[in-house]
């Protein structure tokens, strides 16, 4: 592990007597090095084993984009997945087609997975429809999220699915949970508010599991710089139209200044999905009249694309 001292007098690590490279606001402890790394994969091994997320026999499909938030996840399942025996990994990476973006974030999965010995499989949109997103995007920018969530949702099952796998893991971190709940709040939407895709395994979902939804963003971050597996990788472009940028700004001021709050909307979330627990949130479950998949209504929401789109 690369040494990355603190300045002489500066705080020490609360386990040991080593520079710290972190404090933790909520805990009121300073960490190390070796200990950051130590603490979050305790608790993302906690994170698994109380939500039963990982089983024996298990082979879990990992979506990398290349990112922070993902090369942490495989990494640390890498580390972890020993602990359930016959469990395995495959790596899946989207290609959206997004210029100046993608291909660099690509080259980093693909270094990341042949480092660790892990199968990565790559799936594009125009595999799947046919044109990438910049494509798809030319005067609907503004739609951007929503249409490339829908697609990136679509291509990661597809290929799922067809690797074999029984569960998906995504690199959703504390931060991204928090966002979530105050967004679907602020929407008025109970049913995305209380869904909870890592629970239950049935023939119609395979379900999606969120390993690192303890850790907050800066923890990741640093659990990576200090084994030199921090990148610094270009944003994606059409993040400055999501509502989920300026509800990242606001929580990360909150956060500052009342440390616990991502922890606390989370922890809310929880409670309301007890007080809801039994009761009907969800409509009847049917089949895409066109493509089978399961959902809501007569068309699943990617053949609705597909028809906005003139596809």
């Amino acid at each position: 592990m690369e040494s990355h001292a603190a300045p002489v007098g500066g705080p020490v690590c609360a386990c040991c007597t080593e520079p710290a490279v972190i404090y933790q606001p909520v805990n009121k402890r300073h960490l190390c090095g070796t200990h950051i790394v130590c603490d979050v994969e305790a608790r993302v091994a906690s994170t698994i084993r109380e939500a039963g997320q990982i089983r024996a026999g298990d082979r879990i499909a990992v979506g990398l984009s290349g990112g922070k938030d993902s090369t942490a996840l495989l990494v640390i399942l890498s580390r972890l997945l020993p602990s359930w025996p016959g469990a395995g990994l495959v790596a899946i990476t989207v290609d959206e087609g997004i210029a100046g973006y993608r291909a660099e974030t690509i080259r980093a999965a693909e270094t990341l997975t042949g480092r660790l010995g892990v199968e990565h499989r790559i799936v594009s949109f125009c595999d799947l429809i046919g044109d990438d997103l910049d494509t798809l995007l030319a005067g609907r920018e503004a739609q951007a999220c929503t249409i490339c969530g829908i697609l990136r949702k679509k291509a990661l099952t597809d290929a799922a699915r067809a690797a074999g796998a029984t569960a998906i893991a995504t690199g959703h971190n504390l931060d991204d949970e928090a966002q979530s709940v105050l967004m679907n709040a602020l929407r008025g939407d109970l049913p995305r508010l209380i869904r909870n895709t890592g629970t239950g395994r049935s023939a119609a979902f395979l379900p999606r599991i969120k390993p690192l939804a303890a850790i907050p963003e800066k923890e990741i971050a640093v659990y990576l710089f200090v084994q030199g597996l921090f990148s610094m990788l270009p944003e994606c472009p059409y993040t400055n139209y999501a509502l989920r940028a300026g509800i990242r700004t606001m929580l990360a001021g909150f956060e500052n200044l009342h440390p616990g709050t991502m922890q606390h909307l989370v922890g809310s979330k929880k409670t309301i999905e007890r007080y809801c627990a039994g009761t009907p949130v969800m409509g009847h479950l049917h089949r895409c009249r066109e493509c089978g998949d399961p959902c809501s209504g007569d068309l699943c929401q990617v053949c609705r694309l597909r028809h906005s789109l003139g596809k």
